[in-house]
């Protein structure tokens, strides 16, 4: 019995992410065209959801973030939580299409250090927001 063939739903991945400008000098088929093309339109495209696995993961782990020390603490939690940053990354690498994950694969390091990066910084810009998310 031979079992079918997996085939991604690309056309339809695609469709979903929003269009984000892209300003890049990157030649196409480089780690920076991908940050680019790929990896900001499906942050973009999960940042809520991006948000609200943050705020579980301070809501489960009882981190109180204090207004002044908030962005310290969520830095601290996605630059050393391995689950989260492994959830992160399962949640932007889920939305890549079949050609995308076979350029990431060689790549995985360079753009998951890109990727967790570009979390934090959305992460730290809407703050108040994993605030209200976490209470």
């Amino acid at each position: 019995m031979s079992t079918p063939e997996f085939s991604r739903p690309d056309a339809a991945l695609l469709a979903l992410r929003p269009l984000v400008p892209i300003e890049t000098t990157d030649a196409e088929g480089t780690v920076g065209a991908f940050l680019h093309t790929t990896l900001r339109p499906v942050l973009k495209l999960q940042n809520d959801l991006l948000l609200a696995v943050v705020a579980d993961f301070v809501r489960d782990h009882h981190i109180a973030l204090r207004p002044t020390d908030q962005h310290h603490q969520l830095a601290e939690l996605l630059g050393r939580n391995t689950k989260l940053r492994y959830t992160v990354v399962g949640l932007i690498t889920g939305q890549f299409t079949t050609e995308e994950y076979a350029f990431y694969r060689p790549h995985r390091a360079e753009l998951n250090r890109r990727l967790l990066e570009m979390t934090l910084r959305r992460v730290l810009d809407q703050a108040d927001a994993v605030v209200a998310l976490a209470a």
